[in-house]
């Protein structure tokens, strides 16, 4: 996926309205410093510098979507105790809808202490509630999923097997979800995956798909069939298996198999890391993306969620930044109409005169580079709409263009003097002209005033229309002419 395309699945996210169903707890850790052993036994004695209380369980899997920008809600079952009063205040301090939170006073709130020093977890201490939560409160929990899941894009179940998530609460989701035609994303534990049977996709790790698969993993013969056959059992429209080091696995009813390469990096702490695949990984579904592109993007996320300590959440910038790596400077100018719509809003808040032009630009020549030169002189910031490959063959032919649109785009983009470069299918560029609302409009020097597509837009809030010179002799045809006459 290119970076345009990812700047506007985040911009998308703050209209995704997710539900996170699963186990809610509390993520302490103990930071501090052990060098020396107890007198009164042969343990290390931690001196703690630094506390911290986060979010755990499928709590993290809310702070990971708050991070992508999402909408939240949670549905779940705490215990009326401290810790419950904690969570409470940590969601609604993240503005997280908590109508479908029930509390339960004859239950205990999870908390798991880690007690780390050097960077190294030394031990952990569990205080929680593991029984399936009481029927008065399974059927609240079913209510609540069966009256107000219409409201959301996408629904993900976070099971720690703690008690909240029981086979009729599952079965409610699952039936809701399809249904209504939302995806269903599970992160699953445990050995019987029967009761996600419908969801639409699974993600697991290699070790859980081979405990529920009763099938060993050693080779890809293994993976290849464990995946298959939790596929066509759990009647699962998708299967994502988690091979740390290796990667992630796909599959998909009646679709190759596909498999993500990891990307390299060192791995301080997968605590979290699955959190973070559900995720993103729903996100994208949620925005309309493709399992592989889905997929491909948690994968990204997962990698950057394991360079680091403890539970943590991975942002949107640090997504962009590690898939738009290939072409760091050009990439970062390439904007789709939704994102450079926000970032001329806000240059134009900051006083910055923008200026439009368009064009096919094919086979980039010293005209066009002179022309954009005296383009950007007209204000703070160029933006160039390039007519897509589509757009292109309706305006000149069907033997054009002869560079492909992104490969345009890029190159427009390396230019000091253009700032943004937008690509556009319609034959005019009227369309991004009313989104973005330029005080100057460009044209060639061959056009006069009146055939200028959106004078009557640009003239209308005070913008005007500025007619440049090509340089003589300068143009794509003559270019390909003479490369026809001479070779």
């Amino acid at each position: 996926m290119e970076r345009k395309d990812l700047e506007s699945l985040f911009t998308r996210a703050r209209e995704i309205k997710s539900l996170v169903i699963g186990d809610l707890m509390l993520d302490e850790y103990l930071w501090g410093k052990a060098e020396r052993i107890s007198p009164e036994a042969p343990v290390q004695v931690v001196d703690v510098t630094r506390e911290d209380l986060r979010l755990g369980g499928a709590g993290n899997v809310v702070n990971n979507l708050v991070a992508l920008g999402c909408q939240v809600a949670v549905c779940s079952v705490i215990g009326g105790d401290e810790n419950g009063t904690h969570l409470r205040h940590a969601f609604t301090g993240k503005g997280v809808d908590l109508a479908g939170v029930f509390e339960d006073p004859l239950r205990r709130t999870s908390k798991k202490t880690r007690v780390i020093a050097a960077n190294q977890q030394i031990v952990r201490i569990d205080r929680e509630s593991k029984e399936e939560i009481a029927p008065e409160f399974e059927e609240k929990l079913i209510g609540f999923i069966t009256a107000e899941a219409s409201r959301f894009n996408v629904i993900l179940i976070s099971d720690y097997l703690k008690g909240v998530l029981t086979g009729k609460v599952l079965a409610a989701v699952t039936a809701n979800g399809r249904r209504l035609g939302i995806p269903v994303v599970v992160d699953p534990k445990g050995i019987d995956y029967s009761k996600y049977r419908g969801a639409t996709i699974l993600t697991p790790n290699r070790k859980e798909a081979e405990a529920a698969s009763h099938i060993v993993i050693k080779d890809e013969a293994g993976l290849i069939k464990a995946g298959e056959t939790l596929l066509r059992e759990l009647d699962l429209d998708a299967l994502l298996i988690t091979r740390s080091e290796e990667g992630m696995s796909l599959f998909q009813q009646n679709v190759a198999r596909t498999h993500i390469p990891t990307v390299a990096r060192e791995v301080f702490d997968v605590t979290g890391a699955g959190d973070t695949v559900l995720s993103v990984l729903s996100l994208g579904l949620a925005c309309g993306l493709s399992m592989a592109e889905s997929a491909g993007i948690a994968n990204v996320a997962a990698g950057i969620a394991v360079g680091k300590l403890g539970t943590s959440t991975v942002s949107p910038a640090e997504i962009i930044a590690e898939i738009g790596h290939v072409h760091p400077d050009s990439d970062a100018k390439i904007k789709n109409l939704d994102v450079l719509a926000s970032l001329v809003a806000e240059a134009k808040a900051k006083g910055k005169r923008v200026v439009f032009t368009n064009g096919c630009f094919d086979l980039l020549h010293v005209g066009h580079v002179k022309y954009l030169q005296k383009a950007r002189t007209f204000g703070d910031l160029l933006i160039v709409g390039l007519n897509s490959d589509a757009s292109v063959r309706a305006l000149k032919g069907e033997t054009r263009p002869l560079i492909v649109e992104t490969e345009r785009a890029h190159i427009l983009a390396a230019l000091d003097c253009v700032d943004y470069v937008v690509i556009f299918d319609e034959e005019t560029p009227l369309k991004l002209i009313e989104a973005l609302q330029p005080l100057v409009l460009v044209k060639g020097g061959d056009y006069t005033p009146e055939r200028v597509v959106g004078k009557d837009v640009v003239e209308s809030y005070g913008g005007r229309v500025e007619l440049v010179t090509f340089v003589d002799g300068k143009s794509t045809t003559g270019i390909i002419e003479k490369i026809r006459k001479e070779h």
